[in-house]
């Protein structure tokens, strides 16, 4: 879906999703097999993309600086859809057309100069603020929130996610534009809890977590399209393996892990 960013900036809200470390194989079987249905009635399918990193920290540097997951098929660099595009850092020094030009060192801090509320709501402990690491992606926001009922262990974490991010866009009037991050954990190590009897991540409880985080949506994107809808970018920053060739977890770059889903809708 083609979208141009001069007729988003300034007009309409932008949610972005990131369902951290969704397989791509993952996605696309509850898709077609049904498993979710909220995300299922948005922007047409999951797209095949490539991760910019193989866990979360660096993956997390290239989106916020406006390198989204890459086109899984052989692409010209230059052809590539930008949504927002760092100006003067190696790239096309002509901004493609529709895209959103910034020279902040991220363009989260950009739409805020230009008038946007920026808001984080973590999840993983990358965000969470307890240490020095975990305050830099924070720290790109002019709000940012984590608790540990946001946290990977937490197997309501996503209710509490979006309980919380709903309030949080009540309090802000319908001409006030938003920014809003959410950093779902549900799906990331521990996910066991998402299936009775389960006592290890595997799979289907992969495939449990994530049908667990699509259930919760509805309030939250009902909550933009109360304030007029928004731009919706749902994406995930990596994989992780359960075995395959020897692998598990992540930060290792196997296929699997690089091999991410991601889509971007207008939700009216």
């Amino acid at each position: 879906m083609n979208i141009d960013m001069r007729e988003i900036i300034g007009k309409q809200d932008i949610l972005m999703i990131c369902l951290d470390t969704l397989r791509y194989d993952v996605a696309i079987a509850e898709e077609r097999s049904g498993g979710t249905p909220v995300l299922n009635s948005y922007g047409g399918g999951w797209e095949k993309r490539h991760a910019p990193g193989n866990f979360t920290y660096p993956s997390h540097f290239a989106i916020f600086a406006g390198f989204f997951p890459s086109p899984a098929d052989a692409h010209d660099f230059k052809e590539r859809q930008w949504l927002f595009y760092p100006k003067r850092v190696g790239t096309s020094r002509v901004a493609p057309p529709g895209s959103y030009e910034f020279e902040t060192a991220t363009f989260v801090e950009s739409l805020y100069q230009d008038g946007y509320e920026t808001i984080c709501i973590g999840g993983v402990r990358f965000f969470s603020k307890l240490n020095e690491i975990g305050k830099v992606f924070p720290g790109y926001f002019h709000k940012s929130y984590w608790k540990p009922t946001f946290g990977c262990p937490e197997k309501h974490s996503a209710e509490n996610q979006v309980d919380f991010a709903v309030d949080k866009i009540a309090d802000y009037p319908l001409d006030k534009r938003l920014f809003m991050y959410i950093n779902f954990s549900a799906i990331h190590y521990p996910n066991y809890h998402y299936l009775e009897g389960k006592k290890a991540d595997d799979r289907q409880t992969h495939a449990a977590a994530l049908r667990y985080v699509d259930s919760q949506l509805p309030r939250l994107f009902d909550a933009f399209s109360q304030r007029g809808g928004a731009l919706v970018i749902a994406f995930s920053d990596h994989g992780t393996c359960y075995g395959e060739d020897g692998f598990t977890n992540h930060c290792v770059s196997h296929e699997v892990v690089y091999t991410v889903p991601y889509k971007h809708f207008i939700l009216k």
